[in-house]
């Protein structure tokens, strides 16, 4: 019997999803694949992969999905690692490079971009990683992931795009969610439930691990990452796909 092949984002806030997902006994009928939240979403699509933690801006483009999982990456306020980062006040934006690593932060950027601070720059995508080192003056950068905690200590203005969605929005935003593109058996959400939930009971020794400086891991998974798909979750995912529909 082939194994069920999983597929994940490769940053930090997926430690502690992962982490009931690297013993022996999950691993004996699961194959776990790590990528940019873009890939992953191109990979569930060619069907490389049966399950994927899926950018939610991108369940519109495919035909069918199914969330299988009550657990997810979203947050609350603010999320730390999601952020647009400038030299200038948001007003007096004029060009912006855009992380090249996720389509969901880019869709819910341009959403902030037209309803909630009214201004139009110049939208760039980036290409590599040197796009970070163009911020400056009237330009500025949309970073995600791990690097975003870097770049908070450089940048004079920070703006949480996760924190304000809840601003306009009075929502959680969801990032991704597990998504497959047919029905799974009730057994095995309950075993997959189940494995993204270990981590939640050892969400202190996971930071520990990580030996990272940038940010504080711990206030990070408890206090900026929300890990369950919620009923109040659920409407701000729900939003947010109704805005970017149109």
């Amino acid at each position: 019997m082939s194994k069920i092949k999983i597929g994940a984002v490769s940053y930090l806030n997926t430690k502690p999803l992962l982490y009931g997902m690297q013993n022996d006994a999950f691993l004996q009928h699961h194959e776990v694949v790590l990528d940019y939240p873009a890939h992953i979403g191109d990979a569930l699509k060619h069907g490389v992969i049966d399950v994927g933690l899926i950018p939610v801006a991108l369940l519109p483009t495919f035909q069918q999905t199914f969330i299988v999982s009550d657990y997810c990456i979203a947050a609350d306020y603010d999320v730390a690692s999601v952020c647009l980062f400038s030299e200038v006040p948001v007003q007096k934006i004029e060009t912006i490079y855009l992380d090249y690593q996720s389509r969901s932060s880019v869709a819910l950027l341009k959403i902030l971009m037209k309803e909630f601070w009214g201004i139009n720059p110049l939208l760039i995508e980036a290409k590599d990683e040197s796009y970070r080192t163009k911020i400056n003056n009237t330009t500025a950068a949309l970073v995600i992931g791990d690097r975003a905690f870097e770049q908070r200590r450089l940048s004079t203005y920070v703006y949480d795009l996760s924190g304000e969605w809840r601003g306009m929005t009075g929502l959680p935003f969801v990032f991704a969610v597990w998504v497959s593109l047919k029905p799974m058996s009730d057994e095995w959400i309950q075993n997959f439930n189940s494995a993204n939930a270990q981590g939640m009971q050892h969400l202190e020794a996971i930071a520990e691990r990580q030996k990272y400086s940038a940010f504080d891991l711990l206030t990070y998974f408890t206090h900026h990452i929300s890990y369950t798909l919620t009923d109040e979750r659920r409407k701000g995912l729900n939003r947010f796909l109704e805005m970017i529909r149109f």
